[in-house]
């Protein structure tokens, strides 16, 4: 049963509004909990524009991924995807080369069993290598 002060409405439409109502609560405990997104009190709005569009890009994946994990038949939830495939990662090996010189390699770690099995059920894969991209941009530079 569902309790409202709205009476121009067809039940259909309040019941399609209440569903919108808790999968946007939904969506604002997965940004502070599962993603980590607190409240930031920004002195500039340009950086409080900035903080918002990072936290519905973050929402946003996480929405796609769910929806990923439906389809493809996974059983687990976005955050236990996460923190599974969590512990891969890049390091860069550097070997230094008589004339002073240094080659950087970037490797990423081998998928445990169960990161493997998880994703060939996505239909994603590790590279063995990353390339390593010497140049950065002016931007990242002076950020």
């Amino acid at each position: 049963m569902l309790r409202t002060n709205l009476s121009a409405h067809h039940p259909a439409k309040l019941w399609q509004n209440y569903i919108q109502l808790t999968e946007a609560e939904a969506a604002f405990r997965a940004l502070k909990s599962e993603l980590s997104i607190r409240p930031i009190f920004h002195q500039l709005e340009r950086r409080a524009k900035a903080h918002i569009l990072v936290a519905f890009l973050g929402y946003a994946l996480w929405v796609t991924l769910k929806h990923l994990l439906i389809r493809k038949g996974s059983t687990l939830s976005p955050a236990k995807t996460l923190k599974l495939l969590g512990t891969l990662v890049s390091a860069d090996i550097v070997l230094p080369t008589t004339d002073g010189r240094e080659i950087r390699l970037r490797r990423i770690t081998t998928p445990s069993p169960e990161q493997k099995q998880l994703l060939d059920q996505l239909g994603l894969s590790v590279p063995d290598r990353l390339s390593f991209d010497q140049e950065c941009s002016a931007d990242s530079a002076s950020a």
